[in-house]
């Protein structure tokens, strides 16, 4: 059930979440996750200043009513789930933002200034890494 996975910063994206609140797929059919995360590998490999963050895929985050779900996290870093995105290329790109702005932090906490517009009220959860709780 487990695969390894990336052990630097990376964007966890759920592949199988909807594509919206009222739809499933696109127009294609194709699910939002699948849609976001292919966006998010491109500019990933397009464009160096994101270069250190990988992109994996995971079937279902459990964040099914908050549709579009990622999980940006970094060793030894407090973590974020974040939702309700819609699968373009403007959510990928601020995503891939604040996931530099994470890994460069010293513990996960990125300064509200350094956020970009495209994340502000989009997260749902704050994880803390394995050993450690936030203060």
């Amino acid at each position: 059930m487990l695969r390894p996975a990336a052990d630097g910063p990376s964007v966890i994206v759920c592949s199988t979440c909807r594509h919206g609140e009222d739809a499933r797929e696109d127009d294609e059919g194709v699910r939002g996750g699948a849609r976001l995360a292919g966006l998010l590998r491109g500019l990933a490999r397009s464009e160096s200043v994101y270069a250190r963050i990988a992109v994996e895929e995971m079937p279902c985050l459990f964040a099914c009513k908050e549709y579009c779900a990622v999980h940006i996290r970094a060793p030894g870093k407090v973590g974020y789930v974040l939702g309700r995105f819609t699968p373009d290329e403007a959510a990928a790109r601020a995503i891939l933002d604040y996931a530099v702005h994470h890994a460069a932090s010293a513990e996960g906490r990125v300064a509200y200034a350094d956020w970009p517009e495209g994340v502000k009220g989009h997260f749902l959860v704050r994880v803390p890494p394995p050993g450690f709780v936030a203060e």
